[in-house]
């Protein structure tokens, strides 16, 4: 079951119109915190964003599953079982399950929610799309950010360049 304030975050994300990857973000996030606070490990990272999005649409979050192509079927089809499932509102795992579960993950590793490990996963997630689809990307990010996110974002740039330069 996800945390209180993991789903009231995604709920106010919902709200202010965000997309709903940005929604199931929250869930990843949450994810990432379980692993470092050591309630479970993981394979590796992209397995740690496949729980929190699975997490995610059995939490209600209308995030579709993937295209046919672009995963495995299997990924496909559980992520559709999730969708269903969090759309329906039948939402209660069994006991054993639930603890098969944690028992399998507890002896996954940790180093996968690791800053080195989170940053490589993200370049190579990058590095599969197109320069015009992150540059659109960055763009509508800059343009639903607001103006005082946009001066916040900027101080933090030039403090982050400053810190490099010294």
């Amino acid at each position: 079951m996800p945390w209180k304030t993991t789903l009231e975050r995604a709920e106010k994300d919902k709200r202010q119109g965000k997309a709903p990857s940005t929604q199931a973000g929250e869930f990843v996030r949450e994810e990432i915190e379980h692993i470092r606070r050591g309630k479970h490990g993981a394979r590796n990272t992209k397995q740690a964003i496949a729980i929190g999005l699975s997490k995610a649409r059995r939490a209600g979050v209308k995030l579709q599953p993937p295209k046919a192509g672009t995963s495995s079927s299997r990924t496909r089809q559980q992520a559709q079982r999730d969708y269903a499932k969090g759309q329906t509102g039948s939402r209660t795992t069994s006991r054993k399950r639930s603890i098969a579960r944690e028992r399998a993950l507890k002896r996954e590793p940790r180093s996968a929610a690791s800053p080195r490990a989170l940053s490589m996963q993200a370049n190579q997630a990058a590095g599969r799309r197109s320069r015009a689809s992150r540059s659109a990307a960055a763009k509508k990010a800059a343009s639903t950010k607001g103006a005082v996110g946009r001066s916040q974002a900027a101080k933090k740039a030039a403090n982050t360049r400053y810190r490099k330069a010294a």
